[in-house]
């Protein structure tokens, strides 16, 4: 017979503390600690493709970009997590004793995985929406060319937009940037995808 292992619960100081030494990245959800797997080429690309535009358009402006491996904290959900792509307005927030776990993203990207879509649509985006400043989350599907787009329009008012076409334009509503779907999935190659 197989037994059941007791669940161990971390403080987020003790997740923080094995975090900062670990070869791999692990998310903290409420004392849970849980493994992030690698992504694909299609899924970096993508956060690539987004990134590098945000931060060429957003150069010398007040905003910073940031990219898979920066930790943001979710104090109201009590979650330590690492999206794809962040943008930060103005100056930035650290969690408390901290200098390497932000807090503040007005704008996060996520591109949806088979195996994290639904957390991604659902859990995650109820936890960011926690975040006091968070203006827009955008969706980017990696197996087609499909992204969702939500903007805060006032305190819990959301606009949900869907984009298909290469030619359709991605017009961001909290930080000054777009860009075409082409851009976006520029190297993209969905071919590779299949039967993954």
């Amino acid at each position: 017979m197989i037994q059941a292992q007791e669940q161990r619960y971390y403080s987020s100081e003790e997740y923080l503390d094995l975090e900062t030494t670990s070869e791999e990245r692990h998310e903290y959800i409420d004392g849970e600690i849980v493994l992030v797997t690698g992504g694909s080429p299609n899924h970096n690309q993508i956060a690539l493709n987004l990134s590098g535009a945000l931060n060429f358009a957003l150069k010398r402006k007040p905003y910073r970009v940031f990219v898979t491996d920066q930790r943001l904290w979710i104090p109201k959900k009590r979650i330590h997590t690492y999206p794809d792509v962040m943008v930060v307005s103005g100056t930035l927030e650290f969690a408390e004793g901290r200098k390497d776990t932000i807090t503040n993203p007005v704008m996060i990207a996520e591109v949806l995985s088979k195996s994290t879509r639904n957390y991604d649509r659902v859990e995650k985006f109820a936890a960011y929406r926690t975040i006091s400043g968070f203006q827009e989350y955008v969706l980017v599907d990696q197996y087609t060319m499909h992204v969702e787009h939500y903007s805060k329009t006032e305190p819990q008012k959301w606009i949900f937009s869907e984009y298909d076409g290469e030619d359709e334009v991605l017009a961001f509503a909290s930080v000054p940037f777009q860009t075409s779907l082409a851009d976006l999935y520029d190297k993209v190659d969905f071919e590779s995808e299949l039967g993954n």
